[in-house]
């Protein structure tokens, strides 16, 4: 899992670690939410939280692959975490770089059966792909939080992991040669709990009230509740029935303009003939829909129930 945790990762993190379905290799860090020293301790804490201190935890970029990247958003609280001060464990972060660990798990595993789940900026993955060319032969799945079709929450059309690094983007979801699943913000806008999910977490032992105060630390958040956008992506691998994908080509805009960090899906349509040429052919699946009521009854048990 690489992720920059920021209360959705967090959570997102908790639920991993936790997931009986699951076998947690290893977390790596990327700046982003906060900058890489943070993520790196709130990583720490969640998986001691959780009792999962055997997880190894490296960290990575602490920037964007070129431009500076913008500012962290103050929507996590001061840090990262909604403001709670939990128990920073006192163990040793991984001495390899992020990248590196990958790369020694993807050639210690068998070709394809590993997953990475990618929820921050995909500064990693991407340094993963330029020094280790090979690596997308052996990757089974890159489940990514990302880029928006339509309208961003950076900008009005960038989501904030593809503006916080565009070109890392590109470099990974255009051409890549990567099974890639994509859960962009059009979907993880309605990935939402409420109040009376939280009453439900708090009501439950361990770590579910502490995941409950923690999302209540988003600086804001629309009426309806609170979206836990890296969540979908994770609630898809545990079951792929909660959303519905369609193929797609992608492009990032790496300019300098307004556009800067768009996603840009070109889906696969018959009727593009009509125009004089088809559409690229697609190699990313983009979860376009979302079972709500599905992915509720899955977030609110595994919460309720984390660490029984």
């Amino acid at each position: 899992m690489d992720c920059d945790p920021g209360i959705d990762d967090a959570v997102t993190l908790a639920l991993a670690a936790t997931a009986p379905e699951i076998d947690l290799l290893a977390v790596t860090t990327v700046s982003g939410n906060v900058p890489l020293k943070r993520t790196s301790e709130n990583a720490r804490v969640v998986l001691n939280l959780v009792g999962r201190a055997d997880v190894p935890i490296a960290a990575g970029a602490e920037r964007a692959l070129i431009y500076e990247p913008p500012p962290n958003p103050p929507i996590h609280g001061p840090n990262g975490l909604g403001g709670l001060k939990l128990e920073v464990p006192d163990r040793a972060l991984d001495p390899r770089h992020s990248v590196e660990l990958l790369a020694d798990l993807l050639w210690q595993e068998e070709p394809g059966s590993l997953t990475i789940l990618a929820i921050g900026p995909l500064t990693n993955i991407a340094l993963l792909l330029a020094l280790h060319p090979h690596a997308a032969e052996r990757i089974g799945l890159l489940a990514i939080m990302g880029g928006a079709i339509g309208t961003g929450n950076v900008t009005p059309v960038a989501e904030f992991n593809a503006f916080a690094d565009p070109e890392a983007s590109q470099r990974v979801l255009c051409g890549s040669g990567l099974p890639i699943l994509l859960v962009p913000l059009d979907v993880t806008r309605r990935a939402i709990v409420d109040e009376d999910d939280l009453e439900l977490f708090r009501e439950a032992s361990g770590a579910a009230g502490v995941i409950a105060d923690m999302i209540l630390g988003y600086a804001d958040h629309p009426p309806a509740g609170w979206p836990l956008h890296d969540v979908l992506a994770l609630a898809a691998l545990l079951d792929p029935e909660v959303i519905r994908t369609e193929r797609a080509a992608i492009e990032v805009d790496t300019g300098a303009g307004p556009a800067r960090g768009q996603t840009i899906c070109t889906f696969e349509r018959p009727l593009a003939a009509v125009f004089g040429k088809p559409d690229p052919v697609g190699d990313v699946d983009v979860a376009t829909e979302i079972d709500v009521d599905r992915y509720r009854d899955l977030v609110r048990t595994r919460i309720a129930t984390i660490g029984d």
